[in-house]
């Protein structure tokens, strides 16, 4: 900076500040800090200090401590007075720690956002309740299903009256039952409504060794696959505007369900089908597709201009909130080294909530009864 600062007249800043290798905004950043510092000098309109003290005296008399600035202003107006504007008495105020909310306000407690990995099936389960519209106004049906994430399978549903924490407990106790898991290697996620947040359910989930996971409030994208799985149900072009009693709307979803698991050609799924995901039938299905693509591109190989086209991939993993991507540790460290000693330190590390436990492929399917599905 010196050298700059010296030759400059003879030079220039530029070229020097070049042939150094220093840019010029950091010399004249310099050149600003080097610089006498301003005096804080009183503007000529403003209050001295003893009339600032009279102010303050003024609100905190006790014939204006419980009332507004504007309160005071008027009514000191209204008496022949002026001793400042409005906002000067808030000023005031403010500079001497008298300015605040005076009710208590609520505080709402910061929630994470819950990570959670499925790697096969019967990992993570994912359930809801939606209403489904009754024949009158104000009438509802509840269904409640459970859906596992990885293969977007529905292990469970019930068509009931009312939500209730018995009708959850009893779905996901028969559930487990059904599906023949070990249910400590098992994580179950829902929002926060008052069925899923109950004692009944958690209890229930404790005493079987299931981890519990919740949405944050207010959140919908924290259980997506179940709001995804009751749009599908929604969009379908026979389902009614309203059902007109509890058996029809029983009829539908014994049609529905039977036609999502084994029928629906999923997107996340490689266009597969949930059943073959969740009862490890997925390679097959693929090996299949990739034969018949082998044969129509040797009939025809001149119109697969991109070559030998091959069938979706196989999901390997399902997220919900999936963490956005670290670097890694050595790049970071040759970086600023200090950085790996802090995030170690405060404990920086995204832990996704898995259960690592031999793959479910062999596990028996089970029955799967109209009388075992649904409670009344």
């Amino acid at each position: 900076m010196g050298v700059v600062r010296e030759q400059r007249a003879e030079f220039g800043v530029q070229p020097m500040c070049a042939g150094l290798g220093l840019a010029r905004a950091s010399y004249y950043r310099m050149q600003r800090s080097n610089a006498p510092l301003a005096i804080d000098r009183r503007h000529p309109r403003a209050l001295s200090v003893k009339e600032r003290d009279d102010v303050l005296e003024v609100l905190n008399s006790q014939r204006f401590w419980d009332q507004a600035p504007g309160e005071v202003y008027a009514t000191l107006l209204d008496e022949g007075r002026y001793l400042c504007s409005e906002r000067t008495m808030y000023r005031i105020l403010a500079e001497n720690q008298q300015v605040r909310e005076r009710r208590d306000q609520i505080h709402h407690p910061q929630y994470q956002a819950p990570e959670l990995i499925a790697t096969r099936p019967n990992e993570v389960w994912s359930w809801d309740i939606t209403k489904l519209l009754g024949p009158a106004r104000w009438t509802y049906f509840y269904l409640y299903v459970i859906l596992d994430i990885f293969s977007r399978y529905v292990v469970g549903w019930m068509l009931a009256y009312r939500e209730s924490a018995q009708l959850g407990k009893k779905l996901i106790e028969q559930t487990i039952e059904r599906q023949n898991l070990d249910p400590k290697a098992l994580t179950v996620h829902a929002d926060r409504g008052p069925a899923m947040t109950s004692k009944a359910v958690a209890f229930l989930l404790a005493e079987l060794g299931v981890t519990k996971t919740h949405s944050r409030p207010y959140v919908s994208n924290d259980n997506p696959y179940s709001e995804s799985q009751f749009k599908t149900m929604k969009y379908r072009p026979e389902f009614p505007e309203r059902f007109g009693c509890y058996q029809d709307a029983h009829r539908f979803l014994s049609e529905f369900f039977p036609w999502y698991n084994h029928e629906h050609h999923h997107s996340g799924l490689g266009y597969l089908t949930p059943y073959d995901v969740h009862y490890g039938l997925a390679e097959k299905r693929r090996e299949q597709r990739a034969g018949v693509l082998q044969e129509a591109y040797e009939r025809n190989p001149e119109r697969f201009v991109r070559g030998l086209p091959q069938p979706a991939l196989l999901p390997t993993a399902a997220w919900i909130n999936k963490p956005k991507e670290i670097p890694s540790p050595e790049s970071v460290q040759a970086f600023n080294p200090s950085i790996i000693d802090i995030e170690q330190k405060n404990g920086f590390h995204n832990c996704p909530i898995t259960n690592a436990t031999p793959s479910g492929k062999g596990n028996s399917r089970g029955e799967n009864r109209t009388s075992e599905d649904v409670v009344v």
